[in-house]
């Protein structure tokens, strides 16, 4: 399988709406003012100096930088864009609300919250037929909730405000171009601007899949094309109360729907679909591999996606808000990058710590957890003054203790079981096929739905041993 280069890595982030022909969207909100850091007076060559620099200002980094800044350690916050969530997809189900909690008690009641997710489908697709399995709990929608439904630019913001109310610098529109190193180990980061050396104790690298920190500290490998996905998603405006009506929900309660089998067509992915308060989230992740070899465009997918008949209603009326695209790390536990070294860790999707595992779509709350984790490691090392690579070490120790790395082990042979071939596009069919068959009525003595299930294999030719052989490797993969 070839490899993503350096080089086509980075001009499929930059360049991400020219190869998938959408339009850039519509311009983002004004950002409140951030406190700035003075690095130095320009043409000067003495560097300034942190304790901890955090590079990247999505929920991994400001989780680090709250951490680090609540200890008193003198913490930078650099963001690319022009303010935190500027570069982010909008729109997310984001299922850590518990873990927040014990971050900052009560964290809903202050953040931008679009919904609580109190229901949950997964859909199996064929071209004209849709079989769902629907998920409805009263619990969830009870503090501190299961999962809840943000606008990740607004996320984003407010979040990185709680890093900077406890203390911590924000500098925005920083790009980070390299890592300093001393004594063989990093001792900062180089930012793109005049007199743009900054010494750090600890470097926090959370700057997103395509992470080029990482890779220039030697910690993350060049990722193959099968590893990654292309997200494409929209946000259509729709008002609140339709949205109750369409989607049976009362009050703030809130909808995440995720879609597989032919709505991606022959591209190994998925779809999914969120409610908000008066707009959708809605968009396909296609495995970058399997959209080069089938040669589609995910921007006609998505297209696709909206005009099938269980999904057409769902969105009809609504008027589009914005287009984006991301690069997702989806293989899990065997793409996990090299987590520290001396003098900087990895956290978030830098870390490739996205859990695509078939019933979970989950990401935001591993980079939160994996955020605090290094933030803690940062305070106990620098309280020893031990900045060294076996120092740095427990950052992995830590993501044991919060069952991160227990997830992605146990679910290591999930992401190769839901992008298989079989998975992805016969055995919805199969299903839709045999539910079809069982709901029909022609008039005819009623069949048991054992034979029809039979039928509908043989029509779809799945054979008897191939069956027992997806049967075995979703137990290893789900079941034990």
């Amino acid at each position: 399988m070839a490899l993503l280069s350096k080089a086509t890595s980075l001009a499929l982030v930059q360049n991400v709406h020219r190869l998938v022909g959408l339009p850039n969207g519509f311009p983002p909100p004004e950002a409140p003012p951030a406190p700035r850091v003075r690095l130095r007076a320009p043409g000067t060559r003495s560097a300034e100096h942190v304790d901890v620099a955090v590079i990247g200002a999505g929920p991994a980094g400001s989780a680090a930088a709250l951490i680090a800044a609540r200890a008193g350690l003198k913490v930078l916050l650099l963001e690319r864009g022009e303010y935190p969530g500027a570069k982010n997809v909008s729109g997310a189900a984001f299922y850590g609300s518990a873990i927040m909690d014990e971050l900052i008690p009560r964290w809903w009641e202050q953040a931008p919250v679009e919904r609580y997710l109190s229901r949950r489908v997964l859909a199996f697709m064929a071209p004209e037929t849709s079989v769902a399995l629907d998920f409805r709990s009263a619990r969830f929608a009870e503090p501190p909730y299961n999962g809840v439904a943000i606008l990740r630019p607004k996320f984003d913001r407010w979040f990185a405000d709680q890093a900077v109310a406890a203390g911590a610098f924000l500098l925005n529109a920083a790009v980070v171009d390299d890592v300093l190193w001393e004594d063989g180990r990093v001792a900062g980061v180089r930012v793109r601007r005049d007199g743009g050396d900054i010494r750090a104790d600890v470097v926090i690298a959370c700057d997103g899949a395509n992470s080029l920190i990482a890779k220039k500290a030697g910690l993350q490998r060049q990722f193959h094309a099968h590893e990654m996905s292309l997200g494409v998603k929209e946000v259509l405006a729709l008002d609140e109360a339709t949205i109750r009506e369409r989607f049976q929900l009362s009050g703030n309660d809130g909808m995440a729907v995720e879609y597989i089998g032919s709505i991606t067509e022959e591209v190994s992915g998925g779809a999914f679909l969120y409610t908000n308060r008066n707009t959708l989230s809605l968009g396909i992740i296609g495995q970058i591999s399997s959209l080069a070899q089938h040669k589609r465009r995910p921007y006609e997918l998505l297209e696709g996606f909206k005009a099938h008949p269980a999904v057409a209603p769902l969105v009809r009326g609504g008027t589009v808000r914005e287009y984006s695209a991301h690069i997702i790390p989806e293989a899990g536990w065997n793409m996990l990058p090299k987590l520290a070294t001396g003098g900087m860790m990895v956290a978030g999707d830098a870390a490739a710590l996205c859990f695509v595992a078939g019933l979970y779509l989950e990401g935001i709350n591993y980079a939160i957890l994996s955020g605090i984790a290094a933030g803690e490691t940062a305070i106990a090392a620098y309280h020893e003054q031990d900045f060294s690579a076996a120092s740095l070490a427990r950052y992995e120790t830590a993501l044991k203790a919060r069952h991160v790395l227990g997830d992605f082990h146990g679910y290591r042979h999930a992401p190769a079981m839901v992008n298989s071939e079989r998975l992805q596009n016969l055995y919805p069919a199969v299903i839709a096929h045999a539910a079809e068959q069982i709901f029909r009525v022609r008039g005819e003595p009623k069949q048991k739905i054992g034979p029809i299930a039979l039928e509908a294999l043989r029509q779809h030719k799945v054979a008897p041993v191939e069956l027992i052989q997806d049967m075995l490797n979703a137990g290893r993969s789900f079941g034990w």
